[in-house]
C-alpha cells in the first residue's frame, strides 16, 4: 500500500522566475486554481505574491519564514525581488498537475479550448524556455487588464474569469473526482476509521505503521508556471491504495 503525503497534499521546491514582465516586475505566470488551495513557505530571498480575490487587488510581501496561503479562485502572481525560493504546498495532490490551474490569458483565448491548450503547452527541447516566457507574457496581458478592472469595479470584475475557468475544466471533473477519491477522500476515511477505533479502545491501524520516501520526478528542475521546479511523484489514482 502506498500512503499519500499527509492530508493528501503535495510539496514543490520552487525557484521563482526572474524574467522581467510588461509592468517591470520580475516573476511568474498569473493564474488561479479552480478546486485546490495553495500555500507558500518562504525559504529564501525576497519578493511578493500579487493577488486578485474577493478582497480586491493586494500585494503580499514574502520573506524567509513567511507562510501565506489562499483558496481556489484567487488569481495569484509571484514576483521575485531577489532569489525568491519557496516550498509550495498544494491541496488535492494530483489535481493541480491535471489542469486545475487556469492561466489568465486574454478572454478570446480562454473562450477557445483549442487556443487555450495550444497557449498553455510547452514544447520539448531547446525552445521550451522561450515558450514558457511567451506563455507568461500572454497571461500577463490578461492579468493586467483584469487588475485594472478589479481596481475600477471591485471583485465583481473577476466573475467572467471564474466562469471561463469553470467552463475550461468542466470536462476534467470525472478524472479529478477519481484522483480525489483515491487520495484526499481515502485519507479522510482512514482518519475517521482510526478515530472510531481509538474511541472504542482498539489500536486500529497502528500495527500497519510504515514509512515512505518520495521519488524525485527528475534530476533537473523543470519549467513551471511560476518558476523552476523540483518535484516528487505523489500517489494518485490507482497507485494511492
Amino acid at each position: 500500500m502506498s500512503a499519500p503525503f499527509p492530508g493528501g497534499t503535495a510539496v514543490t521546491d520552487l525557484q521563482v522566475y526572474d524574467w522581467e514582465a510588461a509592468d517591470g516586475c520580475r516573476g511568474g505566470t498569473p493564474h488561479l486554481h479552480t478546486a485546490s488551495s495553495e500555500g507558500y513557505v518562504v525559504v529564501g530571498g525576497a519578493g511578493a505574491v500579487h493577488t486578485l480575490s474577493a478582497d480586491g487587488a493586494a500585494e503580499h510581501p514574502l520573506a524567509p519564514g513567511d507562510v501565506v496561503w489562499f483558496t481556489p479562485g484567487t488569481v495569484h502572481r509571484l514576483v521575485n525581488d531577489g532569489d525568491l525560493r519557496l516550498l509550495v504546498v498544494m491541496s488535492n495532490a494530483g489535481l493541480p498537475e491535471a489542469g486545475d490551474a487556469v492561466l489568465t490569458f486574454p478572454a478570446e483565448v480562454l473562450d477557445d479550448p483549442e487556443a487555450y491548450a495550444a497557449a498553455v503547452a510547452l514544447p520539448a527541447g531547446d525552445g521550451r524556455e522561450a515558450a514558457a516566457r511567451a506563455r507568461r507574457d500572454l497571461a500577463m496581458r490578461g492579468y493586467l487588464e483584469l487588475r485594472d478592472a478589479v481596481d475600477s469595479h471591485g471583485p465583481a470584475a473577476l466573475a467572467d474569469l471564474h466562469a471561463r475557468a469553470a467552463r475550461l475544466v468542466r470536462h476534467r471533473i470525472p478524472q479529478w473526482r477519481d484522483r480525489w477519491e483515491a487520495t484526499v477522500a481515502a485519507e479522510t476515511a482512514r482518519t475517521r476509521a482510526q478515530l472510531d477505533a481509538l474511541a472504542a479502545g482498539d489500536v486500529g491501524a497502528l500495527p500497519t505503521a510504515s514509512v515512505a520516501r518520495a521519488v524525485p520526478t527528475g534530476a533537473e528542475r523543470t519549467l513551471g508556471m511560476c518558476g523552476r521546479l523540483h518535484t516528487w511523484h505523489w500517489p494518485t489514482g490507482a497507485d494511492a491504495d
